[in-house]
């Protein structure tokens, strides 16, 4: 059983921007809120495949989260995996799905989290953290929206 959580934006932004923008990585520390720093495990451009891990200040504490990308469908979809269990987090399997959708001038983008793979104490603590996920990523998206309108 999963939780899931859901963010939608919109912007005057193309389709092509916002992808852009979500995978890019060396402009991340320009937006995301609280980072550290990022790590790409790999070299050349974003491909299914690609992995990096993302370090964050988040509650006081640096936590360092390990991120694949699992699909790739540009301008309309970006599929990010993170595992736990080679992180901080040290349990589960979070999957973020970035859907990116036009019409009227205006760019929808459709953040759907899933929280996979917690059992016990952790799968209630699982239940309780999906708001926290869903502000932060909403704060992210909103960031990233902002950057990229300057």
């Amino acid at each position: 059983m999963s939780t899931n959580f859901e963010v939608k934006r919109t912007t005057h932004l193309s389709k092509q921007q916002v992808y852009d923008g979500l995978i890019d990585l060396d402009a991340a520390n320009y937006w995301m809120q609280g980072l550290v720093g990022i790590e790409r495990l790999d070299v050349g451009l974003m491909q299914v495949g690609s992995e990096w891990k993302e370090s964050r200040k988040m509650f006081g504490q640096v936590a360092t989260e390990h991120f694949e990308v699992v699909e790739l469908n540009e301008p309309d979809k970006i599929v990010l995996r993170c595992d736990g269990k080679k992180g901080t987090t040290g349990k589960g399997e979070y999957i973020f799905t970035y859907k990116v959708t036009s019409s009227d001038n205006l760019t929808e983008i459709k953040l759907i989290g899933e929280i996979k793979g917690l059992t016990g104490i952790t799968k209630l603590f699982g239940k309780m953290m999906a708001g926290t996920f869903k502000k932060a990523s909403a704060k992210d998206l909103d960031a990233l929206i902002a950057f990229l309108e300057r």
